[in-house]
Protein backbone atom coordinates (compact mmCIF):
# COMPACT_ATOMS: atom_id res chain seq x y z
CA UNK A 1 0.00 0.00 0.00
CA UNK A 2 2.80 2.51 1.00
CA UNK A 3 4.62 1.14 -1.84
CA UNK A 4 1.54 2.57 -4.31
CA UNK A 5 1.53 5.47 -2.37
CA UNK A 6 5.17 5.88 -2.82
CA UNK A 7 4.54 5.94 -6.47
CA UNK A 8 1.72 7.39 -7.23
CA UNK A 9 3.43 10.84 -5.30
CA UNK A 10 6.31 10.74 -7.30
CA UNK A 11 4.31 10.73 -10.56
CA UNK A 12 1.86 13.32 -9.63
CA UNK A 13 4.99 15.85 -8.42
CA UNK A 14 6.25 15.32 -11.60
CA UNK A 15 3.03 16.14 -13.14
CA UNK A 16 2.67 19.40 -10.99
CA UNK A 17 6.45 20.29 -11.81
CA UNK A 18 5.31 20.25 -15.39
CA UNK A 19 2.95 22.79 -14.75
CA UNK A 20 4.94 25.37 -14.33
CA UNK A 21 3.99 27.04 -10.95
CA UNK A 22 7.21 26.22 -9.07
CA UNK A 23 8.87 27.81 -11.68
CA UNK A 24 7.64 31.55 -10.27
CA UNK A 25 9.84 33.95 -7.69
CA UNK A 26 6.74 34.70 -5.71
CA UNK A 27 5.88 31.31 -5.65
CA UNK A 28 9.16 30.21 -4.46
CA UNK A 29 9.19 32.97 -1.70
CA UNK A 30 5.77 31.98 -0.60
CA UNK A 31 6.67 28.50 0.22
CA UNK A 32 10.19 29.53 2.04
CA UNK A 33 8.19 31.82 4.11
CA UNK A 34 5.67 29.80 4.90
CA UNK A 35 7.97 26.96 5.60
CA UNK A 36 9.58 29.28 8.46
CA UNK A 37 6.36 30.28 9.67
CA UNK A 38 5.25 26.46 10.20
CA UNK A 39 8.58 25.92 12.08
CA UNK A 40 7.74 29.14 14.46
CA UNK A 41 4.83 27.85 15.31
CA UNK A 42 6.27 24.16 16.18
CA UNK A 43 9.33 25.48 18.19
CA UNK A 44 8.84 23.81 21.36
CA UNK A 45 7.59 20.81 19.67
CA UNK A 46 10.94 20.54 18.10
CA UNK A 47 13.18 21.16 21.28
CA UNK A 48 10.90 18.09 22.52
CA UNK A 49 11.25 15.89 20.24
CA UNK A 50 14.98 16.42 19.55
CA UNK A 51 15.16 16.32 23.46
CA UNK A 52 13.83 12.81 23.02
CA UNK A 53 16.24 11.26 20.59
CA UNK A 54 19.43 12.53 21.06
CA UNK A 55 19.05 14.02 24.34
CA UNK A 56 19.84 17.83 23.46
CA UNK A 57 19.11 20.51 25.25
CA UNK A 58 17.35 23.68 23.93
CA UNK A 59 19.82 26.05 23.40
CA UNK A 60 21.91 23.18 21.14
CA UNK A 61 18.85 22.67 19.70
CA UNK A 62 18.08 25.73 18.47
CA UNK A 63 22.07 26.54 17.89
CA UNK A 64 22.99 23.48 15.79
CA UNK A 65 19.52 22.88 14.21
CA UNK A 66 16.47 24.96 14.21
CA UNK A 67 18.41 28.88 13.70
CA UNK A 68 20.61 27.13 11.02
CA UNK A 69 17.34 26.52 8.88
CA UNK A 70 15.90 30.34 9.74
CA UNK A 71 19.48 31.41 8.47
CA UNK A 72 19.05 29.01 5.05
CA UNK A 73 15.23 30.16 4.31
CA UNK A 74 16.28 34.10 5.10
CA UNK A 75 19.29 33.98 3.17
CA UNK A 76 17.41 32.69 0.40
CA UNK A 77 14.38 34.63 0.97
CA UNK A 78 17.37 37.96 0.36
CA UNK A 79 19.30 36.83 -2.46
CA UNK A 80 16.90 34.86 -4.71
CA UNK A 81 15.54 37.35 -6.84
CA UNK A 82 19.62 37.35 -8.19
CA UNK A 83 19.84 34.12 -7.95
CA UNK A 84 17.85 33.83 -10.91
CA UNK A 85 18.11 36.12 -12.71
CA UNK A 86 19.67 35.33 -15.96
CA UNK A 87 23.55 35.84 -16.64
CA UNK A 88 24.71 37.39 -19.69
CA UNK A 89 28.06 36.27 -20.82
CA UNK A 90 30.41 37.36 -23.95
CA UNK A 91 29.64 36.26 -26.98
CA UNK A 92 32.67 35.06 -28.94
CA UNK A 93 33.27 37.00 -32.62
CA UNK A 94 32.10 33.32 -34.61
CA UNK A 95 28.66 34.18 -32.72
CA UNK A 96 29.32 37.55 -34.13
CA UNK A 97 25.06 39.52 -33.19
CA UNK A 98 24.42 37.15 -30.95
CA UNK A 99 23.55 37.04 -27.01
CA UNK A 100 24.73 34.50 -24.74
CA UNK A 101 23.34 33.94 -21.41
CA UNK A 102 23.18 31.62 -18.82
CA UNK A 103 20.12 30.48 -16.82
CA UNK A 104 19.05 28.44 -13.70
CA UNK A 105 16.22 26.14 -14.61
CA UNK A 106 14.92 23.24 -11.30
CA UNK A 107 15.89 20.04 -11.97
CA UNK A 108 12.08 18.77 -11.53
CA UNK A 109 11.23 16.49 -8.43
CA UNK A 110 14.24 15.44 -5.54
CA UNK A 111 14.56 13.35 -3.08
CA UNK A 112 16.15 14.40 -0.23
CA UNK A 113 17.46 11.56 2.29
CA UNK A 114 18.43 12.93 5.82
CA UNK A 115 20.13 11.27 8.74
CA UNK A 116 19.70 11.12 12.60
CA UNK A 117 22.42 12.86 14.26
CA UNK A 118 21.35 16.41 13.43
CA UNK A 119 17.43 14.84 12.26
CA UNK A 120 15.49 18.60 11.47
CA UNK A 121 18.72 20.57 10.37
CA UNK A 122 20.22 17.89 7.87
CA UNK A 123 16.15 17.14 6.55
CA UNK A 124 15.32 20.78 5.95
CA UNK A 125 18.45 22.92 5.24
CA UNK A 126 18.51 20.68 1.99
CA UNK A 127 14.78 21.03 1.46
CA UNK A 128 14.99 24.92 1.81
CA UNK A 129 17.89 24.42 -0.91
CA UNK A 130 15.18 22.48 -3.18
CA UNK A 131 12.37 25.10 -2.45
CA UNK A 132 14.08 27.93 -3.63
CA UNK A 133 15.58 26.25 -6.81
CA UNK A 134 11.58 25.57 -7.41
CA UNK A 135 11.34 21.86 -7.40
CA UNK A 136 9.06 19.31 -6.19
CA UNK A 137 10.41 17.41 -2.96
CA UNK A 138 10.19 14.56 -1.35
CA UNK A 139 11.67 13.88 1.96
CA UNK A 140 12.55 10.69 4.14
CA UNK A 141 14.21 11.67 7.49
CA UNK A 142 15.98 8.72 9.36
CA UNK A 143 13.60 6.30 10.96
CA UNK A 144 16.48 6.01 14.24
CA UNK A 145 15.14 10.01 15.11
CA UNK A 146 11.55 8.50 15.25
CA UNK A 147 9.79 11.72 17.36
CA UNK A 148 12.03 14.08 15.18
CA UNK A 149 10.76 12.64 11.68
CA UNK A 150 7.07 12.53 12.68
CA UNK A 151 7.32 16.62 13.56
CA UNK A 152 9.12 17.02 10.26
CA UNK A 153 5.95 15.13 8.61
CA UNK A 154 3.70 16.85 10.57
CA UNK A 155 4.97 20.25 9.79
CA UNK A 156 5.22 19.51 6.25
CA UNK A 157 1.78 17.94 6.07
CA UNK A 158 0.01 20.85 7.33
CA UNK A 159 1.89 23.09 5.39
CA UNK A 160 2.74 21.89 1.84
CA UNK A 161 0.12 20.01 -0.59
CA UNK A 162 2.02 16.39 -1.16
CA UNK A 163 1.89 17.34 -5.11
CA UNK A 164 4.48 19.58 -4.32
CA UNK A 165 5.91 18.32 -0.74
CA UNK A 166 5.64 14.84 0.98
CA UNK A 167 7.40 12.96 3.64
CA UNK A 168 7.78 9.31 3.94
CA UNK A 169 8.89 7.54 6.95
CA UNK A 170 9.80 4.16 7.25
CA UNK A 171 12.88 2.03 7.58
CA UNK A 172 15.61 0.39 4.86
CA UNK A 173 12.60 -0.74 2.30
CA UNK A 174 11.05 2.11 1.69
CA UNK A 175 14.48 4.11 1.79
CA UNK A 176 14.61 0.95 -1.59
CA UNK A 177 11.34 1.97 -2.99
CA UNK A 178 12.68 5.12 -2.84
CA UNK A 179 15.30 4.69 -4.29
CA UNK A 180 13.54 2.33 -7.39
CA UNK A 181 11.86 6.31 -8.39
CA UNK A 182 12.61 8.07 -11.17
CA UNK A 183 14.03 11.31 -9.23
CA UNK A 184 15.67 14.30 -11.19
CA UNK A 185 17.92 14.57 -7.97
CA UNK A 186 19.24 12.44 -4.75
CA UNK A 187 20.64 14.77 -1.76
CA UNK A 188 22.09 11.79 1.07
CA UNK A 189 22.86 13.07 3.48
CA UNK A 190 24.85 9.69 6.33
CA UNK A 191 27.57 6.96 6.10
CA UNK A 192 29.59 6.10 3.45
CA UNK A 193 28.20 3.00 3.87
CA UNK A 194 24.86 3.79 2.83
CA UNK A 195 25.94 6.86 0.24
CA UNK A 196 27.56 3.78 -1.83
CA UNK A 197 23.84 1.88 -2.15
CA UNK A 198 22.52 4.94 -2.74
CA UNK A 199 24.83 5.69 -5.62
CA UNK A 200 24.69 1.98 -7.21
CA UNK A 201 20.32 2.49 -6.99
CA UNK A 202 21.00 6.26 -9.02
CA UNK A 203 23.09 4.81 -11.70
CA UNK A 204 20.71 2.54 -12.41
CA UNK A 205 18.78 5.28 -13.55
CA UNK A 206 21.46 7.94 -14.52
CA UNK A 207 20.09 10.45 -11.61
CA UNK A 208 22.53 12.92 -10.80
CA UNK A 209 23.28 13.10 -6.54
CA UNK A 210 25.07 14.85 -3.59
CA UNK A 211 26.17 12.70 -1.63
CA UNK A 212 26.96 14.14 2.32
CA UNK A 213 28.97 11.78 3.67
CA UNK A 214 31.70 12.20 6.59
CA UNK A 215 35.25 10.21 7.85
CA UNK A 216 37.73 10.73 10.21
CA UNK A 217 38.62 14.67 10.64
CA UNK A 218 41.63 15.49 12.58
CA UNK A 219 42.70 18.18 14.68
CA UNK A 220 46.02 19.65 14.42
CA UNK A 221 47.71 21.82 17.13
CA UNK A 222 51.04 23.07 16.49
CA UNK A 223 53.21 23.98 19.53
CA UNK A 224 52.81 27.80 18.69
CA UNK A 225 48.88 27.73 19.54
CA UNK A 226 46.91 29.52 22.48
CA UNK A 227 46.41 26.16 24.04
CA UNK A 228 43.82 27.30 26.47
CA UNK A 229 41.38 28.45 24.06
CA UNK A 230 42.33 25.84 21.49
CA UNK A 231 41.44 23.15 24.26
CA UNK A 232 38.29 25.24 25.02
CA UNK A 233 37.15 25.13 21.03
CA UNK A 234 37.92 21.75 20.78
CA UNK A 235 35.63 20.48 23.75
CA UNK A 236 33.06 22.27 21.85
CA UNK A 237 33.11 20.98 18.78
CA UNK A 238 33.88 17.57 20.48
CA UNK A 239 30.81 17.53 22.60
CA UNK A 240 27.97 19.15 20.91
CA UNK A 241 25.67 16.34 19.70
CA UNK A 242 27.71 14.00 22.54
CA UNK A 243 29.95 13.89 19.54
CA UNK A 244 27.70 12.65 17.24
CA UNK A 245 28.52 15.43 14.26
CA UNK A 246 30.03 14.29 10.74
CA UNK A 247 32.53 17.42 10.91
CA UNK A 248 33.10 16.46 15.05
CA UNK A 249 36.91 16.39 15.67
CA UNK A 250 37.72 12.87 15.63
CA UNK A 251 41.06 12.22 16.60
CA UNK A 252 44.07 15.15 17.54
CA UNK A 253 47.34 15.80 16.35
CA UNK A 254 49.29 17.66 18.84
CA UNK A 255 53.20 18.66 18.84
CA UNK A 256 54.83 16.61 21.95
CA UNK A 257 55.77 19.47 23.54
CA UNK A 258 52.37 20.98 24.07
CA UNK A 259 50.93 17.73 24.69
CA UNK A 260 50.86 17.35 28.19
CA UNK A 261 49.63 20.93 28.80
CA UNK A 262 46.85 20.36 25.99
CA UNK A 263 45.85 17.52 27.89
CA UNK A 264 45.52 19.26 30.91
CA UNK A 265 43.52 22.17 29.65
CA UNK A 266 41.21 19.54 27.89
CA UNK A 267 39.91 18.04 31.03
CA UNK A 268 39.95 21.78 32.58
CA UNK A 269 37.40 22.89 29.96
CA UNK A 270 35.62 19.47 30.12
CA UNK A 271 34.15 20.24 33.51
CA UNK A 272 33.97 23.61 33.59
CA UNK A 273 31.34 22.86 30.86
CA UNK A 274 29.89 19.82 32.27
CA UNK A 275 30.98 19.47 35.82
CA UNK A 276 32.35 16.65 37.85
CA UNK A 277 29.82 14.19 36.55
CA UNK A 278 29.04 14.88 32.84
CA UNK A 279 27.21 11.30 32.08
CA UNK A 280 24.64 13.86 34.78
CA UNK A 281 24.40 17.10 32.96
CA UNK A 282 21.42 18.31 31.11
CA UNK A 283 23.90 20.29 29.02
CA UNK A 284 25.34 16.94 27.68
CA UNK A 285 23.29 14.79 25.02
CA UNK A 286 22.67 10.95 24.65
CA UNK A 287 23.52 8.39 22.36
CA UNK A 288 20.79 7.84 19.74
CA UNK A 289 20.75 4.15 19.97
CA UNK A 290 21.76 0.63 21.99
CA UNK A 291 23.77 -0.54 19.17
CA UNK A 292 26.07 2.47 18.57
CA UNK A 293 26.38 2.84 22.40
CA UNK A 294 28.22 -0.53 22.78
CA UNK A 295 29.67 -0.05 19.87
CA UNK A 296 31.67 3.63 21.25
CA UNK A 297 32.14 1.38 24.77
CA UNK A 298 33.85 -1.13 22.74
CA UNK A 299 36.54 0.94 21.44
CA UNK A 300 37.89 1.82 24.53
CA UNK A 301 38.75 -2.19 25.23
CA UNK A 302 42.24 -1.77 25.34
CA UNK A 303 43.05 1.45 25.10
CA UNK A 304 45.67 3.94 27.54
CA UNK A 305 42.63 6.48 28.94
CA UNK A 306 43.75 10.12 29.96
CA UNK A 307 40.82 11.13 31.40
CA UNK A 308 37.01 9.94 31.26
CA UNK A 309 36.18 6.77 30.17
CA UNK A 310 32.75 6.39 32.05
CA UNK A 311 29.30 5.77 30.78
CA UNK A 312 25.77 5.04 31.86
CA UNK A 313 23.78 2.72 30.07
CA UNK A 314 20.67 4.02 31.27
CA UNK A 315 20.57 7.29 29.67
CA UNK A 316 22.81 6.30 27.09
CA UNK A 317 25.66 8.84 27.89
CA UNK A 318 29.46 8.63 27.48
CA UNK A 319 31.65 11.47 28.67
CA UNK A 320 34.11 12.98 27.20
CA UNK A 321 36.84 10.33 26.74
CA UNK A 322 40.80 11.11 26.00
CA UNK A 323 42.67 8.28 24.80
CA UNK A 324 46.22 8.12 25.07
CA UNK A 325 48.38 7.23 21.66
CA UNK A 326 46.31 4.45 20.07
CA UNK A 327 47.61 2.70 17.61
CA UNK A 328 46.88 3.55 14.05
CA UNK A 329 45.47 0.12 13.31
CA UNK A 330 43.56 0.16 16.62
CA UNK A 331 39.93 -0.26 15.88
CA UNK A 332 39.09 3.72 17.18
CA UNK A 333 41.57 4.48 14.30
CA UNK A 334 40.25 2.40 11.29
CA UNK A 335 36.67 3.82 11.55
CA UNK A 336 35.03 7.31 12.05
CA UNK A 337 33.92 7.44 16.21
CA UNK A 338 30.53 9.13 15.77
CA UNK A 339 30.97 9.75 19.82
CA UNK A 340 32.69 11.71 22.48
CA UNK A 341 35.68 9.62 22.44
CA UNK A 342 39.19 11.54 21.35
CA UNK A 343 42.40 10.38 20.36
CA UNK A 344 45.38 12.22 21.17
CA UNK A 345 48.31 11.74 19.37
CA UNK A 346 51.56 13.19 19.60
CA UNK A 347 53.86 14.10 17.00
CA UNK A 348 57.50 15.03 16.56
CA UNK A 349 56.71 18.02 13.87
CA UNK A 350 54.05 19.01 11.58
CA UNK A 351 55.45 17.40 8.66
CA UNK A 352 54.57 13.47 10.40
CA UNK A 353 50.83 15.30 11.04
CA UNK A 354 50.69 15.41 7.43
CA UNK A 355 51.65 11.84 6.63
CA UNK A 356 49.75 10.14 9.25
CA UNK A 357 46.19 12.89 7.76
CA UNK A 358 47.11 11.27 4.64
CA UNK A 359 47.28 7.69 5.78
CA UNK A 360 43.31 7.89 5.80
CA UNK A 361 40.82 8.72 3.23
CA UNK A 362 40.19 12.57 2.67
CA UNK A 363 38.30 14.01 5.39
CA UNK A 364 35.21 15.72 5.69
CA UNK A 365 36.84 18.44 7.88
CA UNK A 366 40.05 19.73 8.75
CA UNK A 367 40.91 21.88 12.15
CA UNK A 368 44.41 23.71 12.83
CA UNK A 369 45.89 25.66 15.60
CA UNK A 370 48.48 27.11 14.57
CA UNK A 371 49.41 30.92 14.11
CA UNK A 372 52.07 30.00 11.79
CA UNK A 373 51.50 30.57 8.31
CA UNK A 374 53.62 28.60 7.00
CA UNK A 375 51.83 25.83 8.23
CA UNK A 376 48.31 27.25 7.47
CA UNK A 377 49.06 26.96 4.06
CA UNK A 378 50.53 23.78 3.90
CA UNK A 379 47.22 22.70 5.26
CA UNK A 380 45.09 24.74 3.25
CA UNK A 381 46.96 24.06 0.03
CA UNK A 382 48.52 20.71 0.35
CA UNK A 383 45.57 18.81 2.36
CA UNK A 384 42.50 17.34 0.74
CA UNK A 385 39.31 17.85 3.02
CA UNK A 386 35.96 18.96 2.70
CA UNK A 387 36.24 22.54 4.81
CA UNK A 388 37.60 23.17 7.74
CA UNK A 389 38.90 26.15 10.47
CA UNK A 390 42.05 27.75 11.50
CA UNK A 391 41.95 28.03 15.32
CA UNK A 392 38.57 26.78 15.78
CA UNK A 393 36.43 23.94 14.99
CA UNK A 394 32.63 23.36 13.41
CA UNK A 395 32.03 27.10 12.87
CA UNK A 396 33.01 26.80 9.14
CA UNK A 397 29.46 24.89 8.54
CA UNK A 398 27.30 27.98 10.31
CA UNK A 399 28.54 30.52 7.66
CA UNK A 400 25.57 30.10 4.52
CA UNK A 401 27.95 32.28 2.19
CA UNK A 402 30.34 29.34 2.28
CA UNK A 403 29.86 25.78 0.47
CA UNK A 404 29.23 22.91 2.52
CA UNK A 405 30.37 19.35 1.09
CA UNK A 406 33.02 16.56 1.14
CA UNK A 407 35.96 15.48 -1.30
CA UNK A 408 36.59 12.02 -1.76
CA UNK A 409 35.12 9.01 0.50
CA UNK A 410 33.92 12.19 2.61
CA UNK A 411 30.91 12.98 -0.02
CA UNK A 412 30.59 14.95 -3.28
CA UNK A 413 28.65 18.03 -4.72
CA UNK A 414 27.88 21.00 -1.64
CA UNK A 415 25.13 23.20 -0.66
CA UNK A 416 24.37 25.88 1.71
CA UNK A 417 23.51 29.14 0.10
CA UNK A 418 24.02 29.80 -3.43
CA UNK A 419 25.97 26.49 -3.58
CA UNK A 420 22.33 24.53 -2.45
CA UNK A 421 20.15 26.67 -5.17
CA UNK A 422 23.21 25.58 -7.75
CA UNK A 423 23.34 22.00 -6.66
CA UNK A 424 19.32 21.80 -7.36
CA UNK A 425 19.47 23.76 -10.68
CA UNK A 426 20.66 23.10 -14.15
CA UNK A 427 22.80 25.36 -15.76
CA UNK A 428 21.54 26.16 -19.22
CA UNK A 429 23.39 27.76 -21.58
CA UNK A 430 21.82 30.10 -24.56
CA UNK A 431 23.13 31.36 -27.44
CA UNK A 432 20.14 33.76 -29.32
CA UNK A 433 21.10 34.84 -32.89
CA UNK A 434 19.35 37.27 -35.03
CA UNK A 435 18.33 37.22 -38.37
CA UNK A 436 19.94 40.52 -39.63
CA UNK A 437 22.85 38.93 -41.05
CA UNK A 438 25.28 35.78 -41.16
CA UNK A 439 28.38 34.75 -41.30
CA UNK A 440 28.95 32.71 -44.31
CA UNK A 441 32.50 31.44 -43.58
CA UNK A 442 30.92 28.52 -41.61
CA UNK A 443 29.60 27.26 -44.28
CA UNK A 444 30.76 24.52 -47.00
CA UNK A 445 32.26 24.73 -49.19
CA UNK A 446 35.65 25.40 -47.10
CA UNK A 447 38.28 25.48 -49.52
CA UNK A 448 40.47 28.74 -49.21
CA UNK A 449 39.15 29.09 -45.93
CA UNK A 450 41.26 27.71 -43.51
CA UNK A 451 43.92 30.45 -43.37
CA UNK A 452 41.05 33.20 -42.82
CA UNK A 453 39.38 31.40 -40.04
CA UNK A 454 42.84 30.61 -38.17
CA UNK A 455 43.30 34.30 -38.54
CA UNK A 456 39.75 34.82 -36.68
CA UNK A 457 40.03 32.24 -34.12
CA UNK A 458 43.58 32.43 -33.28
Amino acid sequence: MLNEKIQETVKMQHEYFLTGETLNLSFRLEKLKALKSAIKLHENEIFEALKSDLGKSEFESYGTEISLVYSEINHAVKHLKKWMRPKRVVTPIASFGGVSKIYKQPLGTVLVMSPWNYPFMLTLAPVVAAVAAGNCCTIKPSSYSPNTSALIQKIIDETFDEKYMRVFQGNREINQVLLEQKFDHIFFTGSVKVGKLVMQAAASTLTPITLELGGKSPCVVNKDANISMTAARIVWGKTINSGQTCVAPDYVLVHKDVKDELVKELIKYKKKYFGESMTESEDFGKIIRKQAFEGLVELLDGQKILDGGRYDEKSMKIELTLLDNPALDSPVMQREIFGPILPIISVESMDEAVAIIRKYEKPLALYLFTKDKKVQRIATHHLHFGGGCINDTVMHIANGNMPFGGVGESGMGNYHGIQGFDTFSHTKSVLKQNFLFDVPLRYAPYKKKLGLIKMILK
